[in-house]
């Protein structure tokens, strides 16, 4: 049974941000991006080149993992966490793209610092199962 839009486009960017963020293989992620890209991002500069030219420009420890996904139409939503960028804590993304014949052309997104367990005031780690250590 072949995959519904909504699986392929979360599958799509899932191998997208693999590809960028931990594998750093640019060549292999101008698949993913438009070339007319458009970025929303408060902390990435315009298209393509100014959100490759940010990964450029991080440590090779930057490591993304990615959390909880969800799809609906062109527009995929994931949650997941960036950590080894050379910032004292980890970031907790949320990341919003939108999609369209197979290739990213659109995101927004919403960061915060990730909370301690003595940070935190709901007692619960802001990204998965447990508290950064």
């Amino acid at each position: 049974m072949p995959k519904t839009t909504s699986e392929q486009n979360k599958a799509l960017v899932l191998e997208a941000f693999d590809t960028l963020f931990n594998k750093r293989d640019y060549a292999a992620a101008e698949k993913f991006w438009s070339r007319h890209y458009i970025q929303h991002s408060a902390h990435i500069a315009p298209g393509r080149e100014g959100l490759f030219n940010l990964i450029k420009s991080i440590p090779p420890t930057l490591k993304y993992e990615p959390g909880t996904i969800v799809a609906e139409g062109d527009f995929v939503i994931v949650h997941g966490r960036f950590s080894g960028f050379g910032a004292p804590v980890n970031w907790i993304a949320a990341d919003v793209l939108r999609i369209k014949d197979g290739i990213l052309i659109e995101h927004w997104d919403v960061i915060q610092d990730e909370a301690t367990q003595e940070q935190s005031k709901s007692g619960r780690p802001m990204f998965g199962d447990e508290f950064p250590k």
